[in-house]
Formats: structure tokens, C-alpha cells, sequence
């Protein structure tokens, strides 16, 4: 890689540059060091790490720390993830899957409820039929990510299983399960030549492949985390058959261009020359050394540590993860992938494209560096087909939703839970009030690969019915704007942590497809549960939004109704208050009635008065212009 010629980095980013590397020289030394040692001098680091935490630590912090101890040393020890599902009491399985460039791969399954234990799931006509969920981690990550919790209602992948899904975890190739290859040793240099390109063409395509085999399903749900969503963005743009093989593409804390980092310096720096990450870390694996850190530190610290780095780089403050859950899941976090792939991300930054790996890198004075001769390929991401569900952060730095959105198809749909970060879509000690609806709803409404215009009728029903369950309404005007929002209470454990939440919820223009033309006026659907023949004995379900013009005048109110039967997700008996309706008049949903086996609910104005209740259920909100 040629050295940038001086003019190209500010002076203190040459500081920062010469600083690195005498930090990783530092590191290099430490590292060699460490190997040498026996492990009583190891042990005698780690007491000393240990005394040094106690010794700076408040009483708070302290206590913090013995919180809930058992459970999450029970977590952080656990060797890997079967004995991770074990701690609360599934079974899993492993599988190898070998890619078409020769690379094995890491599966982990998660197919029984408790009890089910030995039954055939998915294996011929005689056995348990169930639907696939494929979930994928983000970068430098590998599946335990999703099961390294310290409560078991906090685990999407347990949810799943509990309800009904055949729950599948891919890993990327160089991490803890997929650190092989049939053609070169991991401590070969060829081994370590991959990039994103590598996980969308080969990774996911041919891991999902060997599930839809093993199932023999037609079909899977695919839910990504961070780069777990970037590689899916990648391999449905370029896979056309594997559109027809997804039928919803969840995506939690969507990772695509992202601006770059918090911190200036660095942001700069490799914004410069992403190349230079090459010569600080090699060209094998990238930043090896964070297993021999963890065994050195007591673990309170090196949880510090970590959020130190989040803070530096990105501006986490983590305040939604509990201090047990990070000692939990912090020693999971890091699992070995190529600096090639984390230089293919700077690219990305330093574009501000979501294109393939430039292997064409020239001289900074070279002519041929002129886009008007060589232009490196961007990644069709418009055409996608699966329906694409975004469930993001806004306290996120690596999300641009708006960008994002403008390279995605028309049919795109957004959530934004404003002050979460990019880790809490894992962790968060209320992911599971605050995100996971969000899939269970897109999970039930796409069932198979047609993607048909009754599937997003019934998704943006079960949307809708989620958002008004969270105290957020929307009201049915033109798409790709926020809408009202309102805010309710949530448990913290701490006065840091936020106590109140408010969900925003954004969709992309409509698509000149009529097959993919919702309309949100009125919508009927069959749930999962249900069958043809029950349909008709159940009570349909409709949205309806209507101007009231008859004998109003243009300036009269807007009026939404929303009409529906049955309890409605998201209220168990309590009373939600909405604060955000437009004009600053709120409103409050009283607790539920039930009076021969009918769910009616009071809606009170400002002043305590009933606005409309009846035995059809019927709810009238006033809207102001």
C-alpha cells in the first residue's frame, strides 16, 4: 500500500498515526509476553486488575456488580453456545456447511420448546412442521451474541422457539465456528483474504441453502443484527433466486453506509486511507489480542474497558444495558473476523457507498484513480424484493435512515426506538418490550416467498394495531413521514437509564407495483393461528381511516376511526397515556371492560368524558389539523 504523501492527513493525524502504532507494538510485546507466562503469574495480573477496580469503584458500583452475580457468571463462563442454551434448559444442535469456495461453516440450531426434546422437527411427513428463522450477528461477533443474556424473556431466539420456529444461527467464516477451510490453514494469509463481497456471495447464500435442505421448507424469515444486516442487504441485491427464498428480511439496528465514527481523529484518519488498518493489524485477523485482555482483567474492568471503546469510537453511552448483563455478555462480544473486512467497511464510510471491496488501490498522484476510469461496483440494493423491515436505534451514530431508506426499494418499512443505541437491539434490559413486536409482527404477516399485496395488507394491520398498543398513533396520511408520537413509562434499574421511550415510525414512498400497493384503509387477514374454516367465525378485524366532511366545515377536525374486536396487543388491563397528538391535546385509553365476553374500552377527553364506547368496539379519536 503506498504510504499517503504528506498534505493528505492533518499533522495530528500523523500524531495519531505514530501513536497507533506504538500502541500496537505495545500491544505486540504484551501479547508475546502473556504466552510466556505460567498461569500463576496470569492469575496475580488478574487479582491485581481485580483490586484496582475495587479500590476506584463507588459502593454503587459495587453493588452493581454482585447484582444477579450468579446468572451472569453462569453466562460469562459458559464455553460456547450449546452450553449457553443449556444454562436455561434447550438443546442445540450443531451443523457444518461447506461453501462453494471451500470454506466450513458454523450452524446452531434451536428447534425444540422444553419438553419437545428428541421429536422430528422438519424431517419428513411424519414430523413436527415448523417455520424457519435464520438469524446473523454483526461484525467481529458470532452467534452467541443472541443467547448470552442474563433473562431468559429477553432472548429473541427463545421467544421464537417458544413460539413455534425452527430457529437456525449462521456465523461468518474466520470467526470461533467457522475458523476452517479446505483449501489453507487459518495461519495462512489466503485464508484471511475475505471481505463483505465474500459473505454475500458464498456465506449466507450457501448457509441458507443447506437450512431450506435440512428443513425441506420453501421458505425462511431472515433477522439480522448490525453487519448481520449489510450482508443480507448485499446477498439479496446480487442473489435473485434467494428473494424467493426469503420471505421477510428483518432488519434489527440496520448497518449500511454509516457516516463514520464519533471520534475525529480516527474517523479522519481512516477516511484518509483506509488501507492504513493494514498496517497496523496485519493482514490476517484483526484485533486477536482482545481474548488475551479479557483473561487478564477482572471482569467489572474489562467491561469499563469496553464501554470506554464504545464511547471513544462511537459515542455509546450504553445506558440501557444493566451493569450484570455487560459481565454477561461483554466476554462473548468479540469473536475473529479479517482486517480486510473491517478495511472494506472504511471504504464504505470513505464513498459514503455500500459498494464491493476496491481491490484496485493506486497511487494517490495516479491518474487512473479518476472515477472516469475505473468505478468500483455498488451493490443494486433496489432490487431487493423481500420486504424489508427496519428496526432502528436514534441514538444510533452508524444509522442514516434517511440514506439508507433512499437505496432500499419502495416497499420498505421503518421503526425508530429514538434512545436506543446499537448494541440494546441485543441486550437492552427492555429489548423485549421494545423491539420485539416489531418482529413478531412482521414474522406472522409474511409467511412465505410470494410477498403478495394481502401479506402487507396484514402486516401494516398488525403494525398499526402495535403502534396504537404503544401509545402511537399514526394517522394514515402520505407515507415517509413520522408519525404523532407519544410516550410511556418503562422500569430502569437506574436514575440514568431512560424512562420513557417513544416510537417513530417511517415507511418509504409507495412502489409503482401494484402487487405491492398497501392500502391502510381497511384491511381483513387470517392470523397464523387461524384457519379458513375459523375465519369465518371469528370477528374480522379492520382499520378504518375516514375524513368526517359531512356537515363539518374545511377547518373542522380530522377524525380516525379504528375499529376493531378482541383485545388488542400491547394492553394488558392498564391505562396508556398519549401525549403526543397534534395540537398538544392528549388523550388516555382507560383500562379495559369486559362485559359478556365483548372487550370495550372508554376513550376520555381532556376532561375526563367519555368521547365514544359501544358494544362494536368502536373507538373514535379526535385528530387536530
Amino acid at each position: 500500500m503506498p504510504v499517503p504523501f504528506l498534505g493528505r492527513l492533518h499533522p495530528t493525524e500523523y500524531f495519531a498515526l505514530v501513536g497507533s502504532f506504538l500502541l500496537v507494538g505495545l500491544e505486540a510485546i504484551i501479547r508475546i509476553l502473556t504466552l510466556a507466562l505460567p498461569p500463576f503469574l496470569v492469575q496475580l495480573f488478574y487479582r491485581a486488575s481485580r483490586r484496582i477496580f475495587n479500590r476506584f469503584s463507588s459502593p454503587a458500583q459495587q453493588r452493581a456488580e454482585d447484582k444477579k452475580k450468579t446468572i451472569s457468571t453462569s453466562v460469562r463462563d459458559a464455553a460456547d453456545f450449546v452450553e449457553l442454551c443449556r444454562l436455561w434448559g434447550y438443546e442445540a444442535e450443531e451443523h457444518i456447511v461447506q461453501t462453494k469456495d471451500g470454506f466450513l461453516l458454523g450452524l446452531h440450531r434451536l428447534q425444540w420448546r422444553r419438553g419437545e426434546e428428541g421429536r422430528k422437527v422438519n424431517n419428513g411427513p411424519s414430523s413436527i412442521r415448523k417455520r424457519v428463522a435464520y438469524l446473523h450477528h454483526g461484525l467481529l461477533m458470532n452467534s452467541e451474541v443472541w443467547v448470552c443474556l442474563t433473562d431468559e424473556q429477553r432472548c429473541l431466539p427463545f421467544e421464537l422457539v417458544e413460539r413455534g420456529f425452527d430457529v437456525w444461527f449462521g456465523n461468518n467464516r474466520g470467526n470461533k465456528y467457522s475458523k476452517k477451510s479446505i483449501h489453507c490453514s487459518p495461519t495462512s494469509l489466503n485464508f484471511w483474504d475475505f471481505s463483505i463481497d465474500e459473505f454475500a456471495f458464498h456465506d449466507i447464500p450457501d448457509s441458507i441453502s443447506y437450512i431450506l435442505d435440512t428443513t425441506q421448507q420453501k421458505s425462511l424469515s431472515y433477522i439480522g443484527f448490525s453487519q448481520g444486516t449489510a450482508q443480507a442487504f448485499a446477498t439479496l441485491a446480487i442473489h435473485p433466486k434467494l428473494n424467493r427464498q426469503v420471505n421477510v428480511f428483518i432488519a434489527l439496528a440496520p448497518a449500511m453506509a454509516p457516516a463514520g465514527l464519533s471520534n475525529g481523529v480516527v474517523d479522519s484518519l481512516v477516511k484518509a486511507s483506509p488501507q492504513v488498518l493494514f498496517l497496523l493489524f496485519g493482514r490476517r485477523s484483526i484485533l486477536s489480542s482482545a481474548t488475551m485482555w479479557e483473561s487478564l482483567l477482572y471482569p467489572p474492568l474489562f467491561s469499563r474497558v469496553i464501554d470506554m471503546g464504545l464511547s471513544f469510537l462511537f459515542n455509546w453511552q450504553t445506558k440501557n444495558i444493566s451493569a450484570s448483563q455487560k459481565l454477561a455478555a461483554y466476554p462473548h462480544l468479540y469473536s475473529f473476523t479479517s482486517t480486510k473486512s473491517v478495511v472494506h467497511w472504511f471504504q464504505i464510510i470513505r464513498h459514503r457507498s455500500f459498494q464491493m471491496y476496491d481491490d484496485d488501490v493506486h497511487q494517490p498522484m495516479s491518474l487512473s484513480t479518476s472515477s472516469k476510469y475505473s468505478k468500483v461496483a455498488k451493490y443494486p440494493t433496489r432490487n431487493i424484493r423481500t420486504p424489508v423491515v427496519l428496526v432502528y436505534g436514534g441514538s444510533d451514530s452508524l444509522v442514516d435512515i434517511k440514506a439508507m431508506l433512499k437505496e432500499l426499494p419502495p416497499q420498505t418499512v421503518a421503526t425508530e426506538i429514538p434512545h436506543y443505541e446499537h448494541l440494546d437491539f441485543l441486550w437492552a434490559r427492555d429489548v423485549n418490550t421494545q423491539v420485539f413486536q416489531h418482529v413478531f409482527d412482521a414474522l406472522e404477516s409474511f409467511t412465505n416467498a410470494e410477498h403478495t399485496k394481502e401479506e402487507y395488507d396484514r402486516y401494516f394491520f398488525a403494525r398499526q394495531e402495535s403502534l396504537i398498543g404503544s401509545a402511537h398513533l399514526h394517522d394514515g396520511g402520505p407515507r415517509e413521514s413520522e408519525s404523532e408520537s407519544s410516550t410511556i413509562a418503562v422500569a430502569s434499574e437506574d436514575a440514568n437509564s431512560p424512562s420513557s421511550y417513544t416510537h417513530r415510525a417511517r415507511e418509504n414512498e409507495p412502489s409503482d407495483d401494484p402487487a405491492l400497493l398497501v392500502t391502510p384503509i381497511q384491511t381483513s387477514f387470517i392470523t397464523s393461528q387461524q384457519t379458513p374454516e375459523t375465519v369465518a367465525k371469528t370477528a374480522r378485524h379492520e382499520v378504518q381511516w375516514q375524513d368526517d366532511s359531512v356537515g363539518t366545515s374545511p377547518s373542522s377536525p380530522r377524525v380516525s376511526k379504528v375499529k376493531f374486536s378482541g383485545a388488542r396487543r400491547g394492553s394488558d388491563g392498564s391505562t396508556i397515556s398519549v401525549d403526543g397528538m397534534r395540537g398538544g391535546k392528549g388523550i388516555s385509553l382507560g383500562a379495559s371492560k369486559t362485559a359478556d365476553g365483548v372487550v370495550t374500552r372508554t376513550v376520555s377527553g381532556s376532561a375526563g368524558t367519555p368521547i365514544s364506547s359501544g358494544d362494536d368496539s368502536k373507538v373514535s379519536v379526535k385528530k387536530r389539523k
